[in-house]
């Protein structure tokens, strides 16, 4: 196996199991037990950390250390309206198309499995695919694993998540934008109110 192949498979690895719920906010990463954990050498397991160091999902410390960042109340609201931002103007470069022609269905990854933040990640780099600039989608990637973990948390403080993405994903097939713009602003608005409840929850989780 490559070098590149494989620090491309602990990366993977890597990042699934930074975003679980076992690693709260500001937890400092020991690479030896990280190396452990994921069967991988030091090289690859140092180069993968690196790697989400540049996307925002691991601080490097001073020394060489790594940790996950910490998360406040400001930071996060500022997450959230970043992504309202970004999922809004995706929208609006949504190409047209003809009122006798049905919407798209959304079939990349829209299909009920997974765990919440899965399933809002799937939706999300939906809306992110169907605009004309490539950027969007790129942006709500990274938005999306940078917001994983707080998107599990959210089950312990928002209601109905389940049926919030089913309207969500109603509206687009129906291709309705206004009423998709609608919803993710009220999506971003609940949360935004929350920030506070979700940080306590973020590091309280058992």
């Amino acid at each position: 196996m490559s070098a590149g192949s494989t620090t491309e498979r602990v990366l993977i690895a890597l990042r699934h199991l930074l975003a679980s719920r076992e690693f709260e906010p500001g937890t400092r990463l020991d690479p030896a037990m990280l190396s452990q954990r994921l069967g991988a050498s030091a090289t690859p397991l140092r180069e993968a950390l690196h790697l989400l160091t540049g996307e925002g999902l691991v601080e490097s410390r001073a020394g060489g250390g790594f940790n996950l960042p910490y998360l406040d109340a400001a930071g996060l609201r500022s997450s959230y309206e970043w992504s309202e931002q970004v999922l809004c103007l995706a929208i609006r470069h949504w190409p047209r198309r003809r009122r006798d022609r049905p919407a798209p269905a959304p079939t990349d990854g829209i299909d009920g499995i997974g765990d919440i933040a899965d399933r809002c990640a799937a939706l999300f780099l939906h809306i992110g695919r169907q605009s004309s600039n490539r950027e969007h989608a790129r942006a709500i990637g990274r938005l999306n694993a940078q917001l994983r973990h707080v998107r599990l948390t959210e089950e312990r403080v928002i209601e109905r998540l389940d049926e919030e993405l089913q309207t969500l994903t109603d509206a687009i097939l129906t291709g309705d934008r206004s009423m998709v713009v609608r919803l993710i602003s009220n999506y971003h608005r609940i949360r935004q109110r929350l920030c506070t409840n979700i940080v306590n929850a973020s590091y309280n989780a058992s």
